[in-house]
Order: C-alpha cells, then structure tokens, then sequence
C-alpha cells in the first residue's frame, strides 16, 4: 500500500524546485535536518515534501523495517546469501573502543 501510496505522490514532487520549496518553507533547512554520533543529515535539499517523509515512514513501518534492525542487533542471520549474521553491529561496536 505505501509504495503504491509513493508512486502514486512522485508525479507532484518531480518537478518541484528547490528554490520554491525553501521559498513555501523558510524554516525547511531547520526542519529536515537531523544529527546523530557525529553525523550531520541535511534532507532539505531533496525534492521531498512532509508528504514524501510520511509516506517513506509508512513504507518503512509496512516493510517491517524496526522487527528487522532488532533481528539484526539480536544477531540474527540475516545475511540470506550467506546464511549468517550480518556484522555491522559489531565492527561499530569494535570502531567505537
């Protein structure tokens, strides 16, 4: 339903430009922003709209994306080529010491 609900969205934002969307939202370089660990994520500047970032959520809640960043952290074998666990939690894990 949500991809559907993006396809369906991507005809109103694919001609959007920058200029107007900072220029309907003056406060859009505040709001689509976010920082974490050091990493500084600037969406402003991608032809995205509230809609688009509700809609992508929703993709993202209907894939069931927060059951497999657990399985994931679990160590679960996710890697379904290589029947094993993916290991990205512990080379941050062993980056961050």
């Amino acid at each position: 339903m949500a991809w559907q609900a993006l396809e369906a969205h991507y005809p109103k934002v694919q001609e959007l430009h920058l200029r107007q969307l900072f220029a309907d939202d003056p406060t859009r370089g505040e709001r689509m922003t976010t920082e974490a660990i050091g990493i500084y994520f600037d969406y402003s500047k991608h032809r995205i709209t509230d809609e688009t970032l509700t809609l992508l959520l929703q993709l993202a809640a209907e894939s069931g994306l927060r059951s497999r960043i657990d399985a994931m952290f679990r160590g679960d074998k996710i890697n379904v080529t290589e029947k094993r666990a993916v290991l990205h939690v512990a080379l941050r894990c062993y980056l961050g010491h």
